[in-house]
């Protein structure tokens, strides 16, 4: 890859993923050996671990602290022999943590909840993608930037975000703005999570009224779950249904942004097929989880499939991080908040709504 440079070269410099660089010169580079990606991934699996330990011993939200720490320590990916461990964590590692998800999910929780629930659940997710949206154009934002606040906001935070951010591409929203939206769903959920329950509890919510509210706006799954039981078992065991009903939307959810944002572009010459196809990751997602309605799993696969996905999620998300530049994400300003802002607050006073009018289950 040549002498490792002193700062980020353009255009690499606004590329998060280095996938300029790397598609120009696959056709020249040597073989690529499990040398080749093993700084990257041993950097930011050290980064991923201590964001864990600190998670663990100080209860702050894993994923948040895994974006921290990989801000913190972009420098490191100056040096390009860190670049393709850095994104195969940030990539692949992201796609098989997202298709492992789907053993948490199937169609049962769907029936679980009922039809009214599950209709109103549907409102409010586009209720805070709608909000994202209008965030997005209020402070001079493109509608990609709402998408990804609102589509996170309304399906599962961080994971909904990299997938949504998948078929966005960076031709249409730079990766600064990406980070940035990372870094505010991660923080708007763990506020959420705080708050949440203690705004239940002084409403005089009832435990599914706690429940549905909570799972039904706290955008990260963990968050939702924890902040339930934070409130009572009941509470967190029906917020766990109303939050997974949400997941299972990730994939519909990742199709309709592609048919509606139509191709990126360069990418017009394409078949109208492959064009409108859904990535192979969703695809894989949904297999699982049909897989997972239709078959009885073991419960230590389930058990084991949730901590490798949390695993690369957390890899993914660190490495992201590492590869993002600050001096990009300071330029973007407050606005670029603004989405995820919006969003979040939309998302919040439309599942209140609903739980008043007793469509809680």
């Amino acid at each position: 890859m040549g002498d490792a440079p002193s700062s980020f070269p353009e255009p690499f410099g606004g590329d998060l993923f280095g996938e300029l660089q790397l598609a120009e010169r696959s056709h020249s580079a040597p073989a690529r050996t499990i040398r080749d990606y093993f700084p990257g991934l041993v950097i930011s699996a050290a980064a991923s671990g201590a964001a864990a330990w600190l998670s663990d011993h100080y209860g702050a939200p894993v994923i948040l602290l895994g974006l921290m720490i990989g801000l913190s320590l972009n420098f490191a990916a100056r040096d390009p022999r860190t670049h393709r461990g850095l994104d195969l964590a940030s990539q692949q590692f992201l796609r098989i943590g997202i298709i492992l998800l789907g053993f948490q999910v199937s169609t049962a929780q769907i029936v679980a909840l009922g039809i009214e629930p599950f209709g109103a659940l549907l409102a409010i997710m586009a209720i805070a993608l709608t909000a994202g949206l209008i965030g997005a154009r209020l402070t001079g934002q493109s509608r990609y930037a709402g998408l990804l606040a609102g589509g996170a906001t309304a399906i599962c935070g961080a994971s909904a975000a990299l997938a949504l951010y998948g078929v966005i591409g960076k031709s249409r929203l730079g990766q600064a703005q990406f980070a940035l939206t990372l870094v505010g769903v991660s923080m708007a959920s763990a506020l959420a999570m705080s708050l949440y329950p203690v705004i239940a509890a002084q409403l005089g919510l009832t435990d599914a009224q706690a429940g549905y509210l909570i799972g039904a706006s706290i955008h990260d799954v963990g968050q939702a779950i924890g902040g339930a039981y934070d409130f009572s078992n009941a509470a967190g065991a029906y917020a766990t249904i109303v939050k997974l009903a949400r997941v299972t939307m990730l994939a519909p959810a990742v199709l309709l942004a592609s048919l509606w944002i139509g191709p990126a572009a360069g990418d017009t010459t394409r078949p109208l097929r492959r064009r409108l196809s859904v990535p192979w990751f969703i695809t894989l997602f949904l297999g699982v989880v049909a897989a997972n309605s239709a078959l009885s799993f073991p419960t230590a696969m389930a058990t084991t499939s949730l901590a490798a996905s949390k695993a690369l999620l957390l890899l993914a998300v660190t490495a992201t991080a590492m590869r993002s530049r600050t001096d990009l994400l300071l330029d973007l300003g407050w606005r670029a908040a603004a989405p995820v802002a919006f969003a979040s607050l939309a998302s919040f006073a439309a599942a209140l709504l609903f739980v008043v009018l007793g469509v809680s289950g």
